[in-house]
């Protein structure tokens, strides 16, 4: 069978390891994104792993142009895989497998259809999270239902531990799919629309907390926009301040709480900050255009006391 991928980041990179070192089809053709240099690369490359198996790689800037719908045409694809493809395909290109199109989506579907769900989930102080495969459409994430997994996020995940989490279980659920897609029988459920949840692209600028907001919240964001992303940062006396790393306190009452954003007390442990419901504990943070450190260290170079606001 003939395999076209249109993949790229860790995700993408983990189910194309799948079909050209597991199965005995054979991809004839890799479209995937050429790196921005002003993205933070963290992902293995898809177009090396496609090159190191002698298969042409593409990086159209519109794959829906014509003349790349003509070429995907000529490589008589017989399926189409997607995974972490940035762009959405359009109706000539779904009609060209007779086998189908189908996209690996790393969220549980119909939930977070739509951009960056691994770290919205984190932002929302999800749960469980998970992985899909669906049918393409011309319509973004709305295709049946062919696999699904679910996965826990614990609450010290970050978009770079979930991350490695959802790659594993998107090829277990290809794996899983594959032996009845490449016969055209494999099972397919129609996604409640109702149900459906959408979320868009996010920025650096997204990653802005304030002190106001509950500690569980402010972590949240910390541990969806960490690194390798552009980090959660607070707006203070002394200029921009990122947070790195937190964790939040649980069940500490106080009868006259401190204004949030203050220092409660600190320790090699880190930064206990007040917030609007509970403290958050900060462990490495960054004031900006400086280098980041651990709590301990911030506290001896900044001479940072006890009701100071950070």
């Amino acid at each position: 069978m003939r395999i076209v991928c249109l993949t790229y980041q860790l995700i993408g990179h983990s189910a194309l390891s799948y079909l050209l070192e597991e199965t005995e089809d054979e991809v004839v053709g890799v479209f995937t994104h050429e790196d921005s240099p002003g993205e933070e690369i963290w992902w293995p490359s898809v177009a090396e792993l496609a090159a190191g198996h002698g298969v042409e790689v593409l990086t159209p800037e519109n794959l829906n142009a014509p003349e790349w719908v003509e070429r995907l045409r000529q490589m008589k694809p017989d399926i189409i895989v997607s995974a972490w493809y940035r762009n959405l395909v359009k109706q000539p290109i779904l009609d060209i497998p007779p086998l189908g199109a189908y996209n690996l989506h790393g969220s549980l579907l119909p939930l977070y259809r739509g951009r960056a769900p691994v770290n919205w989930v984190l932002v929302n102080g999800e749960q469980e999270t998970g992985m899909t495969l669906h049918q393409m459409t011309v319509r973004a994430d709305a295709g049946d239902i062919v696999g699904q997994a679910v996965v826990p996020v614990e609450l010290d995940d970050t978009a770079a531990t979930l991350y490695e989490r959802l790659a594993a279980t998107g090829k277990d659920v290809l794996r899983a799919a594959w032996p009845l897609l490449r016969e055209g029988k494999a099972p397919r459920r129609v996604q409640d629309v109702a149900k459906a949840t959408y979320v868009g692209r996010r920025t650096p600028a997204d990653g802005e907390f304030a002190w106001d907001w509950p500690a569980r919240q402010i972590h949240n964001l910390v541990r969806a926009v960490t690194h390798p992303y552009p980090g959660a940062f607070v707006e203070g006396p002394r200029g921009r301040v990122f947070v790195w790393q937190s964790h939040p306190v649980p069940g500490l009452l106080f009868p006259n709480p401190p204004a949030p954003g203050s220092v409660c007390r600190w320790s090699p442990a880190g930064l206990e900050v007040a917030t609007s419901e509970g403290n958050l504990l900060v462990t490495r943070l960054q004031r900006q255009g400086e280098e980041e450190l651990d709590a301990e260290a911030y506290v001896q170079r900044y001479g940072v006391e006890v009701g100071d606001i950070i």
